[in-house]
């Protein structure tokens, strides 16, 4: 998505350590323009798959879940990572080690916002590692409903992420895939989808 790309190389700031800061328009501030013609580009990616809910994790993936879900007019689910006094008894958990928080998270879902007869589909902001896509896996398998697919805005293919998913027989897509940092510039790779 070029769109994104031009952003990236515009606003991104390579932190090291693997880390791309996009607080300008994404993860802290968000540019409500680009991310509509993001969740526009998820939303035709994903159209065909019957999806039924879309899952992300608090805070930085609902931004484009929500613009994903606007467009193909289904829910929106946010793993949280405090469970509130207002949530159902017995919510599905997982953990994930956080890459940008250096720590082990919690992720929890209300069993009144996911079901068995759910068709998933899971969008963030970034996958890398795959730690927190997996573990959001783990949350739909737990239940009982079908992954139909995982869609990411920004992919950090060096870090391995998409082999770790690989075997999962669902599409993976990504709207920009970083290659590598080369003296902070960005890579980025060609488009790839499984």
């Amino acid at each position: 998505m070029q769109l994104l790309h031009d952003r990236i190389q515009k606003d991104g700031k390579y932190l090291g350590n693997g880390i791309l800061k996009v607080d300008s328009f994404m993860n802290h501030q968000i540019d409500p323009v680009l991310m509509k013609a993001m969740g526009e580009e998820l939303a035709h990616r994903f159209k065909d798959l019957g999806a039924t809910r879309i899952l992300t994790a608090e805070t930085s993936g609902i931004a484009p879940a929500l613009a994903t879900g606007m467009v193909l007019e289904i829910p929106v689910v946010f793993a949280r990572k405090q469970q509130p006094i207002t949530m159902a008894a017995d919510p599905f958990k997982e953990t994930a080690t956080s890459h940008t928080h250096d720590k082990v998270v919690e992720l929890i879902v209300s069993s009144e916002y996911l079901h068995a007869d759910d068709k998933v589909l899971i969008i963030d902001d970034f996958l890398a590692t795959a730690k927190t896509i997996r573990a959001l896996i783990k949350l739909v398998d737990t239940s009982g409903a079908t992954l139909v697919g995982i869609g990411a805005v920004i992919e950090k293919r060096f870090e391995g992420g998409r082999s770790i998913l690989k075997g999962l027989n669902v599409p993976i897509e990504s709207l920009a895939a970083i290659e590598s940092f080369e003296n902070d510039i960005v890579v980025f790779a060609e488009r790839l989808a499984v």
